[in-house]
């Protein structure tokens, strides 16, 4: 006899019955986070296609009477107010956000191969002394670091706020990386040294290859962290220099913004982000689903 057959028919009932009431509640749980999510999106959407540039009340209406598409082109032409070099600024945002993801990529890869690959003493170490730093609010260094990078000549300077982001992306990319790197054996490392390969070529024809789950979590943080950084821009960098994240956030204090034009700006802002997270999509579910376990 069956285990299935064993068990009484109340049981397999109530167990069904359980079953289909967790699934359910978990659909409509889902449904509800999902609106829940999407709704400010849908907003910022209707805003951006009302041709009232004042107007931010909701008025009933699920979508307006008459929809435009001017502040769209408001932006792309740069005529919106404080928006006048809005494909320089954006520019800037791609620059930092773009050589932020890279070298926060390439220093965390190799600090997370020294030390769990190489097999340093004192590998620990370096780990907990990186995420020490998130210990500290990124708001409380912005003086010291706005006083050092004047010292050397870098305000108003890009690299100056890329060197402050990669700081502050780096010991996740490493605790990622480390969390993903113990799936990789040591055997694979260990086999391509008896054949003569150095250091360098396990970390770059086998560690980084098996680690693309890892890397494309790591590249993702990293853009966002920088592609939303309004603190440090604003404080290190000239309106010529500025990032679209810190220009957006001056139309707040204008009495009367432009919001269409500022919601218009805001949709165009994340198609970066959203086409990498796109074309990285596989590679980042393995990664956050594979270094949980």
């Amino acid at each position: 006899m069956s285990v299935v057959a064993a068990v009484p028919q109340p049981i397999r009932r109530r167990y069904r019955l359980r079953r289909a009431l967790v699934e359910a509640g978990s659909v409509v749980l889902g449904i509800v986070i999902l609106i829940w999510s999407l709704t400010p999106i849908y907003e910022m959407f209707l805003i951006a296609l009302d041709p009232e540039e004042g107007e931010i009340e909701f008025d009933g209406n699920l979508w307006p009477p008459e929809p435009s598409l001017g502040s769209f082109r408001d932006v792309v032409t740069q005529e919106a107010r404080y928006l006048e070099n809005f494909w320089h600024q954006f520019g800037n945002s791609l620059f930092i956000g773009l050589l932020t993801m890279v070298l926060t990529v390439l220093i965390g890869s190799l600090a997370s191969f020294a030390v769990s690959r190489m097999r340093l003493s004192k590998g620990s170490l370096l780990t907990n002394a990186a995420l020490l730093t998130y210990a500290i609010p990124a708001s409380f260094l912005i003086v010291p670091y706005y006083r050092i990078m004047h010292s050397y000549g870098l305000s108003d300077n890009p690299w100056a706020v890329i060197s402050a982001q990669v700081t502050f992306a780096t010991p996740f990319a490493i605790l990622m990386m480390q969390l993903y790197g113990r799936l990789i054996p040591f055997e694979l490392d260990d086999s391509a040294r008896v054949d003569g390969a150095s250091a360098v070529h396990v970390y770059l024809r086998i560690y980084l290859p098996l680690m693309a789950p890892a890397l494309a979590v790591v590249a993702i943080y990293a853009l966002m962290l920088s592609w939303n950084d309004y603190l440090y821009p604003s404080v290190l960098l000239a309106v010529r220099n500025m990032t679209i994240a810190v220009t957006q956030g001056q139309l707040f204090t204008d009495t009367d913004a432009e919001w269409n034009a500022m919601m218009a700006a805001a949709i165009i802002y994340v198609l970066p982000p959203v086409a990498l997270l796109f074309v990285l999509r596989r590679n980042v579910m393995a990664g956050v689903t594979l270094a949980s376990e």
